[in-house]
């Protein structure tokens, strides 16, 4: 019987890793003819990833974490944005691409064991040279939202920023006002022609996996594949990790007595403020949230980061939160509050007495609350999440609204727009919260056996098996 080699490659962050880890499972689960082997690129400003790569040692035999050589990073006179550096370290990482899949060949024509693919995610658009020069197809799996990657091949032109209030973009069906665009669109420096240069490479894979599903996304889809100049796009989604960071949480005793607390709290009355594994808050913006839940008075679990102290890294839990917290918070709020540092994100959102999610919208949060029905406030802080936020609310009507714009270092979040948002969460909408969990229900039938997702998965391994 022949059996099929796939081959994965993720940017060395987590939001970007851990669902093309979980792709590369679902697709060698479905398939005992595959196996997979997901190469990784080492950052030592992440001390996360490494924590979560480890935990994946003891993976299913048929996926397997392979370690790149570590490469001395760009210099810092070669980038000015940290995407620039992103693209920058993997692609000084081609040598060591080539290399693995070299020995990952068969060296015998007879042999029942065939490269069928190599799969690359956003940031890695120059590694689909060392798939071409080998003969390897090439394949881009995409982490983020379809309108998201509809965005990025109709990036706005630089010179219309300054004269246009709004922009046209096909994947959206209203026009996306300037103060949603990333943050690389509107700043600049060499983030946005990064940007640019990795959306022109995708058009030259063989296929598009996208995280999402058709029912989620009913526009930007059918936009996607009216693009004659893109290859074939594939919706397989939602691939979201259930288990979360309880698998390998940094923190343990933390988890415990996170789940333990929501234990004892009534169904659907808990808020979850969690900012994502990049998200922090400064001192002014924190004191703004305390204020803005205690006036609330509802029951909360908030996950508070302190800032990096570092371009390139991440967040870090704060030592002591009593240093950075109104004076008393911590008291008056005992008998309804639980502050802490990292959470088990997807765990807690699964937890009955959850009702609500104040998110930073990175997609993989969102696919995650949307899977377990938790109705979301948005709060974006960086990358895509404003479009994230603006197509949740104002494309799918399946948020409320704290903030579409916020920016770190610009206004604050005031402490009544957090009052608001996060009473809205509990008291809110029978009609959003019904559209929540029809939208759950959708999740979850896409990937059974004849949904859209499920459909879409057979026909991209009859294309990589053909």
């Amino acid at each position: 019987m022949t059996t099929f080699e796939v081959v994965f490659i993720a940017t060395p962050a987590l939001g970007n890793l851990v669902p093309l880890v979980e792709f590369a499972n679902l697709l060698t689960k479905h398939d005992p003819r595959f196996s997979a082997t997901v190469l990784t690129i080492f950052m030592p400003q992440r001390p996360l990833i490494n924590t979560y790569v480890q935990s994946r040692a003891s993976s299913p035999a048929n996926l397997r974490i392979l370690h790149l050589p570590t490469v001395d990073p760009p210099p810092p006179d070669q980038y000015q944005s940290s995407i620039a550096f992103l693209s920058l370290h993997i692609q000084n990482h081609k040598h060591h691409v080539k290399n693995a899949l070299l020995s990952l060949l068969p060296s015998d024509s007879n042999s029942p064991v065939r490269l069928a693919a190599v799969f690359v995610d956003m940031f890695c658009g120059s590694l689909i040279d060392v798939a071409a020069e080998l003969s390897v197809p090439c394949y881009l799996f995409f982490a983020s939202s379809a309108s998201f990657l509809g965005f990025t091949l109709h990036l706005p032109r630089p010179d219309s920023l300054d004269s246009e209030s709004e922009f046209s973009i096909p994947s959206f069906k209203n026009p996306v006002p300037k103060s949603v665009l990333p943050s690389f669109v509107l700043d600049a420096n060499d983030a946005s022609p990064w940007f640019s240069y990795h959306a022109r490479r995708y058009r030259e894979t063989k296929g598009i996996v996208v995280n999402t599903l058709g029912e989620l996304e009913p526009h930007a889809l059918p936009s996607l594949h009216d693009d004659s100049l893109l290859p074939r796009v594939y919706p397989i989604g939602p691939v979201v990790d259930l288990a979360g960071s309880a698998g390998w949480d940094p923190n343990p005793v933390q988890y415990k007595r996170i789940m333990e607390w929501l234990d004892r709290q009534p169904a659907a009355s808990v808020v979850l403020l969690c900012f994502g594994s990049m998200g922090s808050m400064k001192a002014d913006q924190v004191e703004q949230i305390a204020i803005g839940l205690e006036r609330a008075g509802v029951r909360f679990i908030w996950a508070l980061r302190e800032p990096p102290k570092a371009q390139l890294e991440d967040p870090r839990d704060y030592l002591n939160e009593v240093d950075v917290l109104p004076d008393g918070f911590l008291k008056r709020t005992a008998g309804i509050g639980l502050v802490c540092g990292w959470v088990p994100q997807a765990k807690v959102l699964g937890h009955e007495a959850v009702g609500g999610f104040v998110s930073h919208c990175g997609w993989n949060s969102i696919l995650e609350s949307l899977w377990h029905g938790v109705v979301v406030a948005t709060w974006p802080v960086y990358a895509e999440q404003h479009l994230n936020a603006f197509q949740m609310i104002r494309e799918l009507g399946l948020a409320v609204e704290i903030s579409v714009d916020y920016r770190v270092g610009g206004d604050l979040v005031r402490a009544e727009a957090v009052e608001k948002g996060v009473r809205s969460l509990i008291e809110g909408s029978d009609e959003l919260r019904r559209k929540v969990k029809e939208m759950s229900e959708k999740c979850k039938s896409a990937l059974v056996e004849k949904g859209p997702s499920y459909n879409n998965l057979v026909s991209l391994i009859q294309e990589l098996t053909s």
